[in-house]
């Protein structure tokens, strides 16, 4: 079963930054994309940004500029550096990887609460 295990979360004042990180149980190239939602109660899932295997990147307009995703193949890991951060930005952040074949798969983290005070 893969598992992924997010970290990094926590409280922060507007401005400031955090760094999430997923660590996946298997070769993160086994994976076509990876990256990040996040969910806020009362708002639609939103995805954050994404990676594909061969490095290419997306980030939802409300967060380009500020967020950069990364990995670490050796280390199994996918890194959201989130700047300037906002008090939008709160929410749940999940991890996740997208397997297309033999069938499309999305597999989650457990989340990691991202407060951001004003």
């Amino acid at each position: 079963q893969v598992q992924l295990v997010e970290s990094g979360g926590g409280l922060v004042q507007a401005g400031g930054s955090l760094r999430l990180s997923c660590v996946a149980s298997e070769s993160i190239f086994s994976f076509n994309t990876m990256g990040w939602y996040r969910q806020t109660p009362g708002k639609q899932r939103e995805l954050v940004a994404s990676m594909s295997n061969g490095g290419r990147t997306n980030y939802a307009d409300s967060v380009e500029g500020r967020f950069t995703i990364s990995k670490d193949n050796a280390k199994n890991t996918v890194y959201l550096q989130m700047n300037s951060l906002k008090s939008e930005d709160t929410a749940v952040y999940y991890c996740y990887a997208d397997r297309f074949y033999p069938t499309f798969r999305t597999y989650w983290g457990q989340g990691t609460q991202v407060t951001v005070s004003s």
